[in-house]
């Protein structure tokens, strides 16, 4: 996976396929390994737990290995992995090749997440609070359910975030990165409502450390006040006190407001992600 990412700038699996991975080798999923003389040199991960929406899956293959229809054979396996339903591939980083091979095996491009960066050399401006909302720390173990409460509802319509489980919040405590410091909520004043939040994240032990904005969310009722800009600016705030000196974020491009408002706030895109999907 590391000589993928160094050849690619795209790590191949998700950060939630590999905190599965880490937590318990994942058995609902399928996982599909290629050898050659014992080394391994191509992988590919099918999650078969949905069939109403369909299994998802990623892949990748060794840059030593490629143009040799490693990639081909794999993506066949998993399409008999999952069967004749719904299935969703994820190529990391919008390579050409990855393209190709989809198309040809009947797949579209279907879903499109820009990686989008912005340094914090340049000033950040200083974040205005609506009237009544104040912002303070995650306190773990007191605000997990209000939180999972509050990111169902500001991702109702998202195809992953907005389904998280107590597990996949409890996941991410876990990891070295977590810092409740730099999880970031709003609350309504006096009655403690959650109004939005921003969780930042520090990416570190390879390479220069990065910021990013993790995960950046509103209330319903709290849309058209501008606490979104409000969070992201106190995020990057709060990042900027870490000595970083860039941060990253991921959005969908199809979500044109959120794209407009980052762009606003000093953003460009630097790379993409895309989900290619079964026809028939």
């Amino acid at each position: 996976m590391r000589a993928a990412d160094d050849a690619d700038g795209a790590y191949p699996l998700s950060e939630h396929v590999v905190l599965h991975l880490r937590a318990a080798g994942d058995t609902h999923a399928v996982h599909l390994l290629a050898r050659h003389d014992g080394d391994l040199v191509g992988y590919a991960y099918v999650d078969v737990t949905d069939p109403a929406e369909g299994a998802t899956a990623e892949l990748a293959v060794h840059p030593l290995r490629r143009r040799h229809g490693l990639g081909r054979t794999l993506m066949t396996e998993v399409m008999a992995a999952a069967d004749k339903g719904p299935l969703w591939v994820w190529a990391h980083g919008d390579h050409p090749s990855a393209s190709a091979l989809s198309l040809s095996l009947g797949f579209e491009r279907s879903r499109v997440l820009f990686q989008m960066r912005r340094s914090l050399s340049t000033p950040v401006p200083e974040p205005t609070l609506p009237d009544g909302v104040s912002i303070r720390p995650f306190r773990p173990g007191t605000d997990d359910t209000a939180w999972l409460a509050l990111n169902a509802a500001a991702f109702a319509d998202h195809p992953e975030q907005g389904r998280w489980t107590i597990e996949d919040l409890r996941l991410r405590m876990k990891e070295p990165w977590f810092d409740p410091a730099g999880f970031l909520l709003a609350q309504r004043d006096p009655d403690g409502e959650l109004l939005g939040f921003h969780w930042t994240k520090i990416h570190a032990g390879v390479g220069e450390p990065i910021g990013e904005v993790y995960v950046l969310g509103v209330a319903p009722a709290a849309h058209g006040t501008g606490l979104g800009t409000t969070l992201t600016l106190a995020g990057l705030h709060h990042l900027g006190t870490q000595g970083l000196d860039h941060v990253m974020l991921y959005v969908d491009e199809s979500n044109t407001k959120a794209v407009r408002l980052y762009e606003k706030l000093g953003f460009a895109r630097w790379t993409a992600h895309v989900c290619f999907r079964r026809l028939g």
